[in-house]
């Protein structure tokens, strides 16, 4: 009977077109939401973002900080791809290589005679490796700039064999070098020798470049170009060091 009554009610009731409230009515919900209710609900609002939203970790305490290591390097996964610091020999390189050995020499012998002689000879070490740096770090530099920089390690290299020869005369003994080093020595001047004579005939191979001294090739050898020569020469040097 009620489902009955229900039923028929809601087909009496006539079908309306208006709308169930005055819009003015709207106006008076927002005035009585006041400032503070407003600011409830953002509060609100915020702290169930912020329970949502993890926290971030803690810091740790200095002490704890301390005791760890900081990571340092780089990890390669690929092992197929792997960087090698090897320079390439150039004229350059090899010189810059035999002024060190000079300087290295000039030490040497300066240590027997620091009572003869109070002062020890110039090398300018520092404003040569300068000069080679300025050059050497460069991709692609200039031709002119490349000719510059291999003059001066020439004339650098000929300043410290002079000195070399001046403090044997003013009375330092070869017996303070070792073996490995006076080999060093031999292979220097044959290296000066033959790169000053490339420089000043503007060419880059040179016929006897084993002639006076072969230590690591065959004379068969001597026919290659400077590159070659340059190659052998600097791994000769590195394995007297």
């Amino acid at each position: 009977m009620k489902s009955h009554t229900c039923n028929t009610l809601s087909v009496n009731q006539p079908e309306r077109n208006e709308p169930p409230f005055d819009p003015s009515l709207l106006v008076h919900f927002r005035q009585r939401i006041s400032a503070n209710l407003i600011k409830k609900v953002n509060e609100r609002r915020v702290e169930k973002m912020r329970e949502t939203i993890p926290k971030p970790p803690e810091k740790k305490k200095d002490s704890d900080a301390k005791n760890e290591s900081t990571n340092q390097g780089k990890l390669i996964i690929d092992a197929t791809c792997a960087p090698a610091d090897i320079s390439y020999p150039t004229d350059l390189g090899l010189l810059n290589k035999a002024r060190i050995h000079t300087e290295k020499i000039i030490d040497i012998l300066y240590k027997s005679l620091k009572v003869k002689i109070n002062k020890k000879p110039r090398t300018y070490r520092k404003i040569a490796r300068k000069d080679y740096l300025a050059v050497a770090k460069q991709r692609r530099p200039l031709r002119n700039k490349k000719i510059q920089a291999f003059k001066k390690q020439l004339q650098y290299i000929k300043r410290n064999l002079a000195h070399i020869e001046q403090l044997i005369e003013s009375g330092a003994t070869l017996q303070s070098m070792t073996k490995k080093q006076y080999k060093t020595l031999l292979v220097l001047t044959e290296v000066y020798r033959q790169q000053l004579w490339l420089f000043e005939n503007k060419k880059q191979s040179i016929s006897d470049s084993w002639g006076k001294f072969k230590p690591t090739a065959h004379p068969s050898h001597c026919q290659r170009k400077s590159r070659e020569t340059c190659r052998v020469w600097s791994k000769t040097i590195s394995e007297l060091q």
